[in-house]
C-alpha cells in the first residue's frame, strides 16, 4: 500500500498484468502462491513431509501404518463386493488420516507450551478419542465383514 498524493489517503497498488506474457501452470496469483499443476505438486511435498516427520516422530503411526500395509492387500484381494472393499480399505486409511490430524494437534499444542494447561490436554484427551473412535469403527468393519468370512473358513478347515 501506498500513500496518495495528499500523504494521508491510502492508495491500493494492484498487480499489473502484461499482455505480452502468457498464461502458465507455474504462474503466480496476485497472492503470491502458485497456481495449476504446480500448485499441487508443491501440495503433494508438503503432504509427503507431513507424512514424513509423523512416521519418524509418532510411534503409533508407525504401527498404523503398518497394520495397514497388511491390511490394504487383504481388502484389495478378499472376495466381497466393491463396496465392501471400499469400506475396509476406508476404514483403515481414516485411522491413518485421524492419526496425522491427531499429531498435528499435539504438534500445534507442544509448540505453543510445554507447561501442562487444562485446555491443551483437553485438546490432546480429544484427539486421541477420535484416533480411538476411528480405530473402533475400523474394527467393526473388518469384523462386519471379514468375520463370517474367516469363520467360515475355519468351520471348513478344522
Amino acid at each position: 500500500m501506498r500513500r496518495g498524493q495528499s500523504g494521508n489517503i491510502p492508495v491500493m497498488n494492484r498487480p499489473t498484468s502484461s499482455p505480452s506474457r502468457s498464461s502458465s501452470a507455474s504462474e503466480k496469483d496476485q497472492h503470491g502462491k502458485r497456481r495449476g499443476l504446480l500448485r499441487g505438486v508443491f501440495a503433494l511435498r508438503h503432504s509427503w513431509a507431513g507424512i514424513v516427520a509423523t512416521w519418524r516422530e509418532e510411534s503409533a503411526f508407525r504401527q498404523e501404518a503398518c497394520i495397514a500395509i497388511v491390511l490394504l492387500p487383504i481388502a484389495a484381494f478378499v472376495q466381497v463386493s466393491a463396496a465392501e472393499r471400499v469400506l475396509l480399505a476406508g476404514s483403515v486409511l481414516l485411522v491413518l488420516l485421524v492419526e496425522l490430524i491427531n499429531s498435528s494437534i499435539e504438534a500445534a499444542i507442544d509448540r505453543i507450551s510445554l507447561e501442562r494447561h487444562e485446555l491443551s490436554g483437553r485438546a490432546k484427551d480429544c484427539g486421541s478419542a477420535a484416533v480411538t473412535i476411528a480405530l473402533v469403527i475400523a474394527a467393526m468393519t473388518w469384523g462386519l465383514i471379514c468375520g463370517p468370512l474367516g469363520w467360515h473358513w475355519l468351520r471348513l478347515h478344522l
